[in-house]
Parts: structure tokens; sequence; C-alpha cells
């Protein structure tokens, strides 16, 4: 495959990009990367060209190149509260668009795009499945589904899922402290409600970030399983 970063004007703001992408692809199936909250750094590239390997144009972008560098903050609450808590939900909505349309555009089909992310990027798996229906699917990596709503993030997963048409799979730690297995299962109640045909499939001997095999988080044989799921997922419904 081949990798490069590049940048997309999103609303007059530039916006880097890491893509990954068969080499010489044209037409290819088209996949969005969201970040967890330490922004696009080397295990994301990473993930980014194992989805190039299976075909893919993916595109990880930088979601928070207005507020600032994540990798420059040494602790986690200082890096939620400077940084990520000042990230309007609909700015992430526009340049996820923006990744949409520049992918028509250089050797994506428009007509298979789905979404996945981690963590924080999670949740904005489930936010723009909702915010753009014409997408095929979504994989939600522990993403919370309830969140402290105000005015830069005015909606959570849960609320947003009764109206869902996109299919999420969401992959879930059952030991993870920050999401709540009753959050789990509200959201499936809500999933319910609706026809998105959306599922969950929960590790329960895994926490938070199990994917994430840069981190002690990391539980190989669930990651192994859920990447799998991942895949067959995007497949079932046309990416």
């Amino acid at each position: 495959c081949s990798s490069d970063l590049i940048t997309i004007d999103s609303g007059g703001q530039t916006i880097p990009v890491y893509r990954a992408q068969p080499k010489g692809g044209k037409n290819l199936p088209v996949v969005l990367v969201v970040s967890e909250i330490f922004g696009v750094h080397a295990h994301i590239a990473d993930i980014a060209r194992r989805f190039a390997k299976q075909g893919y144009l993916a595109l990880a972008p930088d979601l928070y190149v207005r507020q600032g560098d994540p990798s420059t903050y040494t602790s986690i609450p200082d890096l939620i509260k400077e940084l990520v808590s000042k990230i309007p939900d609909a700015q992430v909505m526009q340049d996820l668009d923006a990744c949409c349309d520049w992918a028509a555009k250089h050797g994506g089909d428009k007509n298979r795009v789905a979404i996945t992310g981690f963590c924080w990027g999670g949740r904005i798996t489930w936010l723009y499945a909702a915010h753009n229906p014409s997408i095929k699917a979504g994989v939600a990596w522990y993403g919370k589904l309830v969140n402290d709503k105000n005015a830069l993030q005015p909606q959570t997963a849960t609320e947003i899922a009764p109206k869902l048409t996109v299919p999420v799979l969401g992959l879930y730690g059952g030991k993870d402290s920050g999401i709540p297995l009753d959050t789990v299962e509200s959201m499936k109640v809500a999933l319910s409600k609706g026809r998105s045909a959306s599922e969950f499939v929960v590790y329960p001997d895994s926490g938070h970030a199990f994917h994430a095999d840069y981190r002690p988080s990391y539980v190989a044989a669930d990651a192994r399983d859920a990447c799998q799921r991942c895949l067959d997922w995007m497949k079932k419904y046309g990416v």
C-alpha cells in the first residue's frame, strides 16, 4: 500500500489527513478512521495502513488541528480539559464531510463509505452515522454512549440511536470503567426503537482500549476477533 500526509480543505480550514490506500487503486471503498483523544499518532496511522492492505482508501483526519496538538500534553486530564472538551461536534461532522467529498474526487467510491473510531472516535462514529445517513456502515470501538452535554457537545449517542439508519457495530469491553455496561444496555434499548440493525459485541474480560496494541490495556485475542468482526461488518453492508 501507499501512504502519505495530505491536506483537505474544510470550510476554509486546512486539515492534515493521514491517507493510506492500495497502490494504483481506483473506485476504492472508503473508511474514515477517527482517532482516540491522543490524535493521529503512529498507532492510528498503522490502523489506516491495515485497512489499505485490505483494499480500502483509509483517511485519518486531524480533527484537533484548530484547537491544538494533543502530543504536547503529558496529562490525560489536562488533555481532555484543555483540548478535547473544546472541540465542537459540529466542527467534527463538517471535517468528516470534507473527507468524504475529497475521497469521492480522489479514487474513492462515494457509494461505499464506512467510518470507524476508537475511544473519543467511537462516540464520533455513532454521531457521524446519524449525521450522514449516506454512509453504509460504522464500527464504534468503546466510545462513550452517554456524556455530559454542553453547547459544543449537545447530543449523546444514546439520544440519536432511535433515528439511526446506518448499521453500526459497537465493540466494547465488559471491564471498561469509563463506559458502564448499563449505558450499553440503555443504548441497545434506544437502538431497538429504530431500524438501523446496529449491534454490540461486549468482550467480558477486556477493559477500555483493548485494541490499542501500544498500551497496557491491549488484549490480543479480543483485538484480533474484533478486527475481523469490523471487516466482516463493513463487507456485510457493502463497503
